[in-house]
């Protein structure tokens, strides 16, 4: 496994992040005990950088996980909705607490659009800086699906890392095509920019080329790590041997592809929060129920976190 140091950061990441979004309640939903030995089996085969988020419920995995594998092993991403000074002290402080750490390397502001939305967030941002300049926060940084906001932080004085959707379809990306995306991301590398990524498999669409995606995105040069969800021994095997290009048989990498979808239960009473959430237009209320448009859909799971009658899920 290769390690480099995350932008201009003292941050010393794995290539390969462990996406916690799959094994979190939003998807896989594994008992905390069942993922935490997950995250140590992900340590011990080389994988250093973890990345998280509030609204994913995975706080008590980690808790679990730092009984297991030493602080220290592990580079920490996680990531918020917090827009002001107070809901920035919860945010972080709510998070240290339920994972009973006393720091976080990287606190990232969750789903950032652009430069405007950035600035709609100065306040948090602040915040985090007076946390990372008391040793509670290492880095500060932000997610996004939009070009816009790839670039917002790439400009950003204050924005140390930026995770952003990549894929070579384009799926997810929110205000253009894939490759004006590499072109924003390769720019915010030459800023010096922190970049991981996420969504190269499109959600599950790329998944029966994985080995090849994930290969190309290496090639590229412009991340430092990319994230992938893996819910199982044999997917953190099959990814660690890319990322140590000593890739497994096809034939394995096969046996892994099996193809996940968002489901939505007959209770749906169709209310709509789930269509609002999703930026991928991959929601539609048809006769009173949701229904999804899978060619739009990243699996990302977020509308799951809004339904009021908790009937969608990805299986």
């Amino acid at each position: 496994m290769k390690y480099t140091d995350l932008g201009s950061t003292h941050l010393n990441v794995s290539q390969l992040c462990f996406g916690g979004l799959t094994i979190s309640p939003l998807q896989a939903y594994l008992a905390p005990e069942a993922g935490a030995e997950l995250i140590a089996y992900g340590v011990e085969k080389g994988i250093n950088f973890l990345d998280t988020a509030e609204l994913y419920g995975l706080y008590p995995t980690l808790k679990q996980a730092f009984r297991l594998v030493k602080r220290g092993q592990l580079t920490l991403s996680t990531k918020a909705y917090c827009h002001d000074r107070e809901t920035a002290i919860y945010s972080v402080e709510s998070a240290l607490e339920a994972m009973e750490t006393d720091y976080i390397d990287l606190f990232m502001l969750h789903e950032q659009e652009s430069e405007h939305t950035l600035r709609g967030h100065e306040q948090a941002i602040n915040q985090l800086l007076r946390y990372k300049e008391q040793g509670m926060i290492k880095a500060i940084g932000l997610s996004t699906h939009f070009i816009a906001g790839v670039q917002g932080g790439a400009n950003h004085p204050l924005i140390d890392v930026i995770h952003p959707i990549y894929n070579a379809l384009g799926l997810g990306i929110v205000d253009g095509k894939a490759s004006e995306m590499l072109t924003a991301i390769e720019n915010a590398h030459a800023l010096g920019k922190g970049i991981f990524a996420m969504k190269i498999l499109a959600g599950g669409h790329l998944i029966h080329g994985a080995k090849h995606e994930i290969q190309k995105a290496i090639e590229l040069g412009c991340f430092h790590s990319i994230a992938i969800g893996m819910k199982s021994r044999a997917e953190i095997d099959a990814n660690v041997s890319l990322f140590n290009e000593k890739p497994l048989e096809d034939a394995f990498f096969k046996s892994l592809q099996t193809d996940r979808r968002l489901l939505i239960h007959d209770w749906c009473i169709g209310c709509g929060a789930c269509v609002k959430k999703c930026p991928q237009n991959a929601l539609e209320i048809i006769e009173g129920m949701a229904h999804v448009r899978h060619s739009n859909c990243v699996l990302c799971g977020y509308c799951a976190a809004v339904c009021p009658e908790f009937c969608i899920k990805v299986v």
